[in-house]
């Protein structure tokens, strides 16, 4: 009976994601229950064996883990802040995979907390499509018991699953912290693309070469961020003066082919604050003190 319990898990939410979890957990052979404010949604998943519940507080009793995959923390909190669904989730585990901030993680966990709800709280690094492949990842951080209970589960759902420990903002700020990497990177390619264009040549075989030696790129960042961590910015492979020398190159193309300049521009002004700052002879990873 008690393993047939942990067989059972319960989904909350069948937008794109929440429903390609619990189509995953299906093809696993879980027993999933699913709970949307529109049944629409849940029919493709009924016809594959899950159950439809008509109610929040019925979809978490019938599993000792649910995953609540909603829009955001507000949806979330709409949904779960029920005297009724607070009574159904006590001493039973709640993973949260919403999109949401640090700081609502931590009320989150709070929340949980004073109704006796193992928290666990996570952030899906990967698209739908990418879910349940070694390369998807999802970060966890919060309850070291609720992650024992539900790692069987999670890691059905990806082949990379850290659990970043007991300080339930982790996963939030982890997430965050990829993003920013990742919309970064979108920005530098997409400046890279109109260089490309500017002189006649593909994106796409730019693109193929980006993915031959992203290896490298990694790298270079797990460096620098050694070199942050420890704040050892002396004795530098790349200075600042001359990555600077690369920065006033972007100005230089920009200017001649008379394209799109705000990239290079704010490279440039923060470049120059460095070197104002006197940082000029030190290792890259510099830049961080004038964004302290």
């Amino acid at each position: 009976m008690e393993e047939q319990k942990m067989n059972n898990v319960t989904i909350i939410g069948l937008g794109s994601m929440g429903a390609t979890l619990a189509g995953l957990l299906l093809k696993k052979g879980y027993q999933v229950t699913v709970w949307n404010r529109s049944i629409a949604k849940a029919e493709p998943l009924i016809k594959d064996g899950a159950i439809f519940a008509t109610s929040v507080a019925t979809a978490i009793s019938a599993s000792e883990v649910s995953i609540i995959c909603v829009s955001d923390y507000e949806a979330s909190t709409h949904i779960l802040n029920t005297q009724e669904v607070k009574q159904a989730l006590s001493g039973r585990v709640l993973i949260q995979l919403s999109t949401g901030s640090p700081q609502q993680a931590r009320d989150h966990e709070l929340w949980a907390q004073e109704n006796q709800v193992n928290y666990l709280d996570g952030a899906i690094a990967a698209s739908p499509l990418q879910m349940g492949n070694s390369e998807a990842t999802i970060f966890t951080s919060g309850s070291l018991k609720a992650y024992q209970q539900s790692e069987h589960i999670l890691k059905c759902l990806a082949g990379n699953v850290p659990y970043l420990g007991e300080q339930v903002s982790a996963a939030s700020s982890t997430d965050l912290a990829f993003l920013s990497y990742l919309f970064g990177s979108y920005l530098g390619f997409f400046h890279a693309a109109r260089i490309l264009e500017s002189d006649g040549l593909r994106v796409d075989d730019f693109g193929a070469l980006i993915a031959q030696v992203s290896q490298v790129v990694g790298e270079v960042i797990k460096y620098e961020s050694q070199v942050i961590q420890t704040e050892t910015y002396d004795n530098p492979q790349s200075s600042i003066n001359m990555c600077m020398t690369t920065v006033e190159l972007f100005m230089v193309q920009a200017q001649e082919a008379n394209i799109n300049n705000e990239f290079p521009v704010f490279a440039q002004q923060l470049f120059k604050r460095v070197l104002e700052a006197g940082f000029g002879n030190e290792e890259l990873g510099a830049l961080i003190k004038v964004l302290r």
